[in-house]
């Protein structure tokens, strides 16, 4: 497809020489052992210790995580701020100086009964405050003072055999920039000594999810008093807000992703099967970005499924062959250190639009433009949302989908059946990162509105998505025509005739700057250079 793409794939994917790190492989990892003894040679020296940057200075700290000179060099040290972040938070709260909080990293897990280990991912909360790639691990904070302590795994004798010889604590402490490193086997006797007078635990409930966070189990946990609330909020506040060093690694985990979806569009063709498009994507960034975790199961959806909004799932794992006339819409991301992108893409297969699909894609671009130049600062998402929904509603008019009074259209509540989920999200350590829903934050109850994650009024240094779309999904259409509020809006004939035409969303990941916004999706977006 198109030789504008072809180029935008050679200036975006090629565009990475950043910095050089000697434990460049850290990142691959199958589990605790693995992960540690990567490690091991750079730790000890095993590569040369003053290589440079892109700037030309010498990088010399351990405290690096990298995945080769064409990836991102990231210092470690950004966890010992993301720390203070939480403490301040808490402090706001009512979090003492004699209070300790105490994290649990995420832990190994076995398919089903067997012995394969499942690749493992920190824990995000664990990640932003101690940044440790492999599992089994504690940490702990210290309110007052900062201090952190980081706990991981004794290693047994056979370690050495299998994965090669662990680092030293002294190693791991160079490594992750804490104050110190135990075993874990050690923390019993470190929270006698330090006798906090409460110690904080997660807790909690995801506002998109509605999942419970999961508190740190140790043992003598009954010893203490302990409290989940502060460090909840605290964590959600903080993550919020992105830090340069983040909005960085969003930043290239974007360009990386960015890239991938153009050589998904150059590639596609008809006869082509929808995995496929999945594979070009996943292989690129982990290829040319060392991204070795998808941010989420890609979405690949053409023709009908383009309609089926987490469509990819195992029951549906993008198996079908592409047509001649089809639309498809890629939603797929990658992670960086954790961190994620969030894009998607829709285009027609053949690389030209029939004069439906142009208008519906012209109808969503219009609304995707629209609200990325409307977001600054003290913007209301909802009404970010509410914009989205009218400009797609007047599209259906456009189209004749749709007809009569563009109020009494979005008073009947129409515009939810074409896009039944939310303008988008914050974006981070999880795709659908939290803080969205702080404290006292309600959910709306009406259709399409109540499944946006975010309602708060927008901050500078927030990363979110905006992703409208517009979708001919049978069950709604025929649902919304059984209903007379809504039928008097409808021109049955043209809505029925639209259902298997599959939709259209274009997402892209966005920081709110000073003055507006900083669009870090790269991809080939208008009409033109779609078709070129």
């Amino acid at each position: 497809m198109l030789a504008a793409v072809a180029a935008s794939t050679c200036s975006v994917a090629g565009g990475f020489v950043l910095n050089r790190h000697t434990c460049s492989q850290a990142r691959v990892q199958h589990d605790s052992v693995q992960a540690m003894a990567l490690c091991i040679a750079a730790l000890r020296g095993g590569a040369g210790s003053g290589v440079r940057g892109l700037q030309g200075v010498a990088v010399t700290s351990k405290a690096i995580f990298s995945q080769g000179s064409h990836t991102l060099a990231v210092d470690r040290k950004m966890h010992a701020e993301n720390r203070g972040k939480v403490v301040s938070e808490m402090k706001k709260l009512g979090a003492k100086d004699s209070g300790l909080v105490v994290v649990q990293g995420g832990g190994e897990m076995n398919r089903a009964e067997t012995d394969h280990e499942m690749l493992f991912r920190q824990e995000s909360n664990f990640h932003y405050l101690f940044g440790v790639e492999f599992p089994g691990c504690y940490g702990a904070i210290e309110v007052g003072s900062g201090a952190a302590t980081l706990f991981v795994p004794r290693q047994p004798d056979a370690y050495a055999v299998w994965m090669g010889t662990p680092p030293t604590l002294e190693e791991l402490k160079e490594q992750y920039a804490v104050d110190r490193v135990m075993y874990v086997d050690e923390m019993t006797k470190f929270l006698s000594k330090a006798s906090p007078e409460l110690i904080h635990v997660y807790g909690g409930e995801n506002s998109d999810s509605g999942n419970p966070g999961q508190p740190a189990r140790f043992e003598g946990s009954d010893a203490y008093t302990l409290e989940s609330d502060m460090l909840h909020r605290g964590l959600h506040e903080s993550r919020v807000v992105k830090s340069a060093a983040e909005v960085e690694i969003l930043r290239f985990a974007n360009k990386i992703a960015s890239a991938a979806h153009t050589e998904v569009m150059r590639r596609c063709k008809p006869g082509m099967m929808e995995y496929q498009l999945e594979a070009i994507f996943l292989h690129h960034c982990y290829m040319h970005g060392g991204m070795r975790n998808a941010a989420y199961t890609p979405i690949a959806g053409s023709g009908p499924n383009a309609a089926v909004l987490h469509y990819g799932h195992a029951g549906a794992p993008n198996s079908r062959q592409m047509q001649d006339g089809d639309l498809v819409l890629n939603d797929m991301g990658a992670e960086y250190y954790c961190y994620a992108s969030d894009i998607t893409c829709s285009f027609p297969v053949n690389g030209k639009f029939t004069p439906d699909q142009r208008a519906l894609y012209a109808t969503v671009l219009k609304a995707k433009n629209e609200v990325v130049s409307s977001i600054k600062p003290g913007t209301s998402y909802v009404d970010m949302h509410e914009l989205a929904e009218k400009i797609i509603a007047n599209g259906l008019v456009e189209m004749g989908v749709l007809t009569g009074d563009l109020d009494g259209i979005i008073e009947a509540q129409l515009p939810a059946v074409f896009m039944p989920h939310g303008l988008g999200h914050n974006l981070g350590l999880d795709t659908h990162d939290v803080g969205g829903y702080p404290k006292g934050a309600t959910r709306a109850t009406r259709p399409g509105l109540k499944s946006l994650r975010n309602v708060r009024e927008l901050k500078e240094g927030m990363v979110l998505t905006v992703e409208p779309g517009c979708y001919f999904i049978e069950s709604e259409i025929k649902n919304a025509l059984k209903d007379p509020a809504k039928a008097k809006y409808m021109k049955a004939d043209k809505a029925l005739s639209m259902i298997g035409k599959g939709g259209v969303r274009l997402e892209d990941n966005v920081l709110v700057t000073s003055e507006g916004v900083e669009v870090f999706t790269s991809v080939p977006r208008t009409i033109d250079e779609l078709e070129a």
